[in-house]
């Protein structure tokens, strides 16, 4: 299974997540929701996924941790917000440099609609054409 595969199971999974419950729960109640549904689709999750990195010579294990990487190649991070900032996308995309990965997808399960909510963040990926989830990057957010 490829990533773009992996990530249309992902925003279906969220999207269906969004619908049943509703926006407004704690973050953490989508992310153990989303990870069992998950699971069930036959993904492998890691919640809470610690992300280390190296600054000054000095090594770090804590302080950074992604809500859930799937399947060892997508960096998912969840918000119950009633708005995004460009700060949360900014988030999302040092994650992935800091892992090596190239995609990962913002859900924020406090929008009002599930299309509001949902961003996918690129770390030099490419396989865009193929992808169910486009999201158009506004000019203002081209140097998160």
């Amino acid at each position: 299974m490829n990533i773009e595969e992996i990530s249309a199971i992902v925003v279906d999974a969220a999207f269906h997540l969004h619908k049943d419950l509703g926006p407004g729960l704690l973050e953490s109640v989508y992310e153990a929701v989303l990870a069992r549904k998950l699971e069930q689709r036959g993904l492998k999750v890691e919640r809470q996924r610690v992300v280390s990195f190296d600054f000054q010579g000095m090594h770090f294990d804590e302080g950074l941790r992604a809500d859930l990487l799937i399947n060892d190649c997508l960096v998912v991070e969840l918000k119950s917000v009633e708005n995004l900032t460009p700060v949360h996308a900014k988030q999302v995309l040092t994650y992935l440099r800091l892992l090596d990965l190239r995609l990962g997808l913002l859900i924020n399960f406090g929008a009002a609609t599930f299309k509001e909510g949902i961003k996918r963040i690129a770390n030099n990926h490419q396989a865009f054409a193929s992808s169910r989830l486009r999201v158009n990057q506004h000019p203002e957010d081209s140097h998160a």
